[in-house]
């Protein structure tokens, strides 16, 4: 019996929430309001499992006589579980700890994210917090699977996961910061219901979360990798884990040699650019003074963490006013700027479907002297708009797509569209001085070297120091903030080259169309035609605008044929 598409497509779905229920709470669906995510063995065993079948299923639906948007759902859904599986099979869980996203740093931001609309809902969380403390024992398992393999995190990253835990326990139970992220809307819960969650805090997380810190401390610290061999290629099968992670996020099956080719020969033409704008901007074109005023100059860095969240709102307004020249579809969801001082120095959440809370991005304001100022226009129309806001919001939206084409990721899409978007924002005219126009070429360098410095470590052998020494010589950016970046592609192999990966790809694809379409070419249509189907691989993006550039000219060619056609003929 052939299955049909969109069928599959929706048990996939349910599949996915089952394995992340926190993404499920984000976007409004609190079927699942009670659950945290299993990262036990046998839970992964089982999701590599069902992937896999659902790569099969879709895989063996014929094609013959579909339309354009079945076929997509077909192929994304073969590559995203495919991919899934193939990573999850690295156990990549057992040397993952991670002070800039790990749980015991991001887990008050992200639940005073989850909306709690109800009394439900409310009673719900008790049972999610039982799942949390749930999740910290099974990350010490997770450990000891990997110490018996010969596979275990960074030193550093270990140790300053344990003081990031330290601090956490610090607090008074009446003070944890759970109980405090918890945001009830003017929901009003059950009698008791503050009591029962400050008992599962009490008797369950903090104990949990203490255990998790002991594996770290007394198992994991004395076998740590230290920061001279910080990269996957000094695991048994990390050069395999590594070619695992860079098909998820680039979705291309590029060798990280070459990729790390790329990166050089992009911080070599960025170096042209900032030549080029800081004569007129900083009074010299020799690269280095530019750098190093960019990085060192305390005029052009914020002091004010609540100056940076405002001057970020100023440029989203300004972005959301221009949009519509420059978009047909447009997203329905508002945007908001939040300042935190945790987590990456920016990041993105996505819009809650019931309409409970519009997409927000958060500036991360812990250093406001981190942040240069001209900066911070580049970031807002990265994470805004035209940027992350515009097109997961744009996908949420969508009519008549299955729902894990409208809510999924796919990084370099994803990523590659809000490094675009920095690019795009010059086009429209939305850097409001030369000066911010340099946050964009910033931006850029920090992607460029982002292609070397985790190929460097990942697959060439660099060490911690060596990969901050290049970036550090070779961007804007302080140390200390070099150094955070370091440590974020250290614990998350591969991600950070779907940026620039991503970026070269759409900017090659739109100068395909451009050169097919000629006069015909509207910037409007291209841009419709990259949003308005969701996230998918970028070779299934290119098929999908070549498809679209086909339309096109086919369109004006009949235009042409009808407008010499004599009158009366048939």
């Amino acid at each position: 019996m052939i299955e049909d598409v969109n069928a599959v497509a929706a048990d996939y779905w349910e599949f996915q929430l089952r394995a992340s229920p926190s993404t499920a709470h984000m976007l409004g669906d609190y079927r699942r309001a009670a659950e945290f995510e299993d990262v036990s063995r046998a839970a992964e065993d089982a999701r590599i499992a069902e992937a896999r079948s659902f790569a099969a299923r879709a895989a063996a639906i014929p094609m013959e006589g579909r339309g354009t948007q079945e076929r997509i759902t077909r192929d994304v859904l073969v590559f995203d579980a495919t991919v899934t599986a193939d990573v999850e099979e690295a156990r990549l869980q057992e040397i993952e700890v991670d002070p800039v996203h790990g749980p015991q740093a991001t887990l008050p931001l992200r639940i005073s994210k989850l909306s709690v609309p109800s009394a439900e809902v409310a009673e719900a969380m008790v049972e999610k917090f039982r799942g949390i403390a749930r999740m910290f024992v099974e990350l010490g398992e997770r450990h000891r699977e990997g110490i018996a393999r010969g596979r275990t995190p960074v030193d550093f990253a270990v140790r300053r996961s344990i003081d990031q835990i330290d601090a956490w326990l610090a607090h008074p139970v009446d003070d944890d910061p759970l109980l405090a992220a918890v945001q009830l809307a003017g929901t009003e819960p059950a009698d008791g219901w503050h009591e029962r969650m400050r008992d599962v805090v009490a008797r369950e997380v903090r104990p949990a979360l203490a255990g998790y810190r002991d594996v770290l401390r007394d198992e994991v610290l004395a076998r740590a990798r230290p920061d001279d061999r910080c990269g996957l290629t000094w695991l048994p099968d990390g050069d395999e884990a590594y070619a695992r992670t860079i098909r998820l996020h680039t979705t291309l099956g590029l060798d990280p040699r070459e990729i790390h080719e790329i990166g050089l020969q992009q911080v070599e033409r960025l170096a042209g650019e900032y030549r080029e704008l800081g004569s007129a901007v900083l009074g010299t074109d020799d690269l280095e003074r530019i750098l190093d005023g960019m990085r060192s100059d305390p005029a052009l860095h914020h002091t004010d963490g609540s100056a940076i969240v405002e001057a970020a709102r100023v440029a989203l307004s300004k972005a959301t006013a221009a949009m519509g020249d420059w978009f047909g579809t447009l997203p329905r969801s508002g945007c908001e700027v939040e300042g935190t001082t945790s987590g990456a120095q920016a990041f993105y959440f996505p819009p809650a479907q019931d309409g409970s809370r519009g997409g927000v991005f958060f500036m991360n304001t812990a250093d406001p002297s981190g942040w240069g100022r001209f900066d911070i226009e580049s970031t807002a129309y990265h994470e805004g708009i035209p940027g992350h806001h515009l097109q997961i919001a744009i996908a949420s939206e969508l009519d008549g797509l299955p729902a894990f084409r409208r809510h999924g990721w796919v990084t370099a899409y994803g990523e590659g569209w809000g490094l675009y978007a920095e690019r795009l924002a010059d086009e429209m005219g939305l850097y409001t001085t030369p000066m911010d126009r340099l946050g964009m070429l910033s931006g850029d360098s920090m992607r460029a070297c982002r292609l070397v410095v985790d190929t460097g470590m990942h697959a060439l052998g660099w060490s911690r120091e060596r990969a901050v020494a290049y970036m550090v010589e070779h961007s804007p950016m302080r140390e200390s903030h070099v150094r955070a970046e370091i440590d974020r592609y250290i614990n998350d192999p591969g991600q950070a080259l779907a940026y620039m990966i991503g970026r070269l790809e759409i900017q090659r694809i739109r100068a395909r169309a451009q050169r097919a379409l000629g006069d015909r070419f509207d910037i409007r249509a291209f841009h419709d035609a990259l949003l308005t189907s969701g996230g998918m691989p970028l070779p299934l993006l290119d098929e999908h605008v070549g498809a679209w550039i086909a339309s096109q000219a086919g369109e004006a060619q009949d235009g042409a044929a009808n407008r010499r056609m004599p009158t009366g003929t048939a």
